[in-house]
């Protein structure tokens, strides 16, 4: 009996870190497919470093941060007058049609499916600074 109930043990400790294995691993799988999508769809106009702005602005603490708010970026008129913070629910908004959304912005996307919205906004989440994440 105590052979079974040792065995048990080793079984469960296993599964246990097994699952947790598989965890850490989607999420880094997830991570890195967020990036991959950012650099397939969003590095072409948007940098992620500070002050460094392309077509779009830096999306350096995007999460958190008032739109049209970067002092040094050429925002269109709706950008400078939207009401509204960038987080999981406005981007995924905005990244679906941002027209749509937000009618006279300068963003040239036509909108991203959801497969594609997630991950992103998976990955500027993952990137943005713990205070900003609380405050979510």
């Amino acid at each position: 009996m105590p052979m079974s109930r040792l065995y048990r043990s080793f079984v469960q400790a296993g599964a246990t870190l097994l699952l947790t294995g598989v965890t850490l691993g989607s999420s880094a799988a997830d991570h890195i497919q967020g990036q991959r999508l950012f650099r397939a769809q969003c590095i072409g106009c948007h940098s992620l470093e500070p002050g460094r702005h392309l077509a779009g602005p830096s999306l350096h603490e995007l999460i958190g941060r008032p739109a049209g708010s970067i002092e040094d970026f050429n925002y269109s008129a709706a950008l400078e007058r939207a009401d509204l913070v960038w987080n999981r629910e406005t981007l995924n908004a905005f990244l679906a049609g941002p027209d749509s959304f937000l009618p006279g912005t300068y963003m040239v996307l036509w909108g991203l499916d959801e497969s594609s919205r997630q991950p992103i906004i998976d990955y500027l989440e993952s990137l943005a600074a713990p205070a900003a994440q609380v405050s979510d």
